[in-house]
């Protein structure tokens, strides 16, 4: 699989789901289930490179002000729900996280930055393709820390002048 494979099992999954994360994640393991168990792994492996690379303190401070607090693992959720949103919306997330602001349409807390199911869905249709839980994916290990410079979450005018784009159209 490659990486425009990946992102259009990604796109027909959310559009199907009519953008609702869990839906999305069911109607990612339904296709997936469609491949072998080859390629669900490779799948898999792109998820979780991007995944991995999602982890910045950047993208940590735009989910913070989105959400109104992230804590570890609504982060890691939010990482799994970036990729659900697409390549041009997580692409445009990990290279400027402020542009969040202009790349999602709406955005609702009670639904919208948490993802988890999705980060499960290869895992799922692997083991209901094999029976087993899915081998190492043999990609390198995610970053013990999120790359870049710490964010100061409590500090909301510090947030407000980081990412000024998002607070003024979420928090302001």
């Amino acid at each position: 699989m490659d990486e425009t494979e990946f992102w259009e099992l990604v796109d027909s999954a959310r559009e199907a789901a009519d953008g609702d994360p869990e839906e999305q994640a069911d109607l990612l393991v339904e296709r997936l289930l469609r491949l072998d168990p080859e390629q669900v792994l490779d799948f898999a492996r792109h998820f979780e490179v991007r995944y991995n690379r999602a982890y910045t303190w950047e993208l940590w401070g735009a989910a913070w002000v989105l959400l109104d607090g992230a804590s570890d693992d609504a982060f890691d959720f939010f990482r799994c729900w970036l990729i659900g949103q697409g390549r041009e919306v997580y692409e445009g997330a990990v290279h400027l996280p402020d542009a969040l602001a202009e790349l999602l349409d709406d955005f609702d807390e009670e639904i919208d930055g948490d993802g988890e199911d999705l980060g499960y869905a290869a895992d799922e249709a692997y083991e209901q393709l094999t029976g087993a839980v899915a081998p190492d994916l043999g990609i390198p290990a995610a970053p013990s820390e999120p790359e870049g410079t710490p964010v100061d979450f409590e500090n909301e005018r510090a947030l407000a002048e980081r990412f000024p784009l998002l607070w003024e159209r979420f928090r302001a």
